[in-house]
């Protein structure tokens, strides 16, 4: 028989076809933050959750008897409204959802809800899962609890909607922490590292890895806590810049996401 069979051809075509597919999915963006500007932040705030609205930085800090939800002026760090949290509570992730702060707890299963501006505690929502990062994209809440898994919940009574696994190049990617929602995609910091990972909210892919270890000097950093590694995302969309820091760091930076 003279040529190439046509079913070998079809399957040559289709598995041609798949592999190129992989290679776009796992296709992965190499990213670093460009400093604009460097701030003052509170060096015993153990960050877990950081959002801006209207030009204030609020933010969630952690450790049991520690833990508090707090109001910060941008440029000069200074806290201007606080709420502790009871003793017991080791405070987590941090979104805003209309006129209401939500404010997750790491091992108690309690999502405490407060007033934006009074910080009034209003509700209470119950999770069964551990409580890491949160983030609102203006339509649900995103949740993680130190695994790869992404929860989408409603934001309204906080239900499980959808659970989404993370992946970097076809891998699950395990202990994401603080989120970002910005768009059609959600930032987050991977604990214990300096890298922040761009994720498609829908698919779960990691489509960009972020190397933020030039944002402290070497000797900052050796005066540093061992616990006190980067956490903290928060987008400006007016301004179109981003505000990292990280557990008990010294400052707080403005920065946008460039090239390497």
């Amino acid at each position: 028989m003279n040529g190439i069979n046509p079913i070998a051809t079809l399957l040559i075509a289709v598995l041609t076809t798949a592999l190129s597919t992989s290679c776009q999915r796992m296709s992965v963006e190499t990213l670093a933050p460009e400093v604009i500007n460097r701030y003052p932040h509170d060096s015993s705030a153990f960050t877990q959750g950081l959002l801006v609205h209207e030009g204030d930085i609020y933010e969630s800090t952690g450790l049991t008897g520690r833990s508090s939800l707090r109001k910060v002026f941008l440029t000069t760090g200074e806290v201007e409204r606080r709420r502790d949290l009871d003793s017991e509570f080791f405070g987590e992730g941090l979104a805003r959802v209309g006129n209401r702060l939500i404010q997750l707890t790491w091992l108690h299963g309690r999502a405490f809800v407060y007033d934006l501006e009074s910080f009034e505690e209003l509700q209470v929502f119950r999770y069964d899962t551990e409580g890491w990062g949160l983030c609102y994209d203006g339509e649900h809440l995103y949740m993680t609890d130190g695994s790869s898994t992404l929860f989408r919940r409603d934001s309204s009574g906080f239900e499980r909607l959808e659970e989404v696994t993370v992946t970097l190049r076809g891998e699950p990617l395990a202990r994401l922490n603080e989120l970002e929602c910005v768009g059609e995609h959600i930032y987050a910091n991977v604990f214990t590292t300096d890298t922040i990972v761009k994720i498609d909210k829908k698919s779960g892919q990691v489509v960009a890895e972020i190397d933020a270890s030039n944002l402290l000097s070497t000797e900052e950093r050796q005066k540093l806590d061992a616990n006190a590694v980067l956490n903290g995302i928060a987008f400006d969309p007016e301004k179109e810049v981003f505000y990292l820091t990280g557990k008990l760091w010294p400052a707080l930076f403005e920065v946008r996401f460039v090239k390497r």
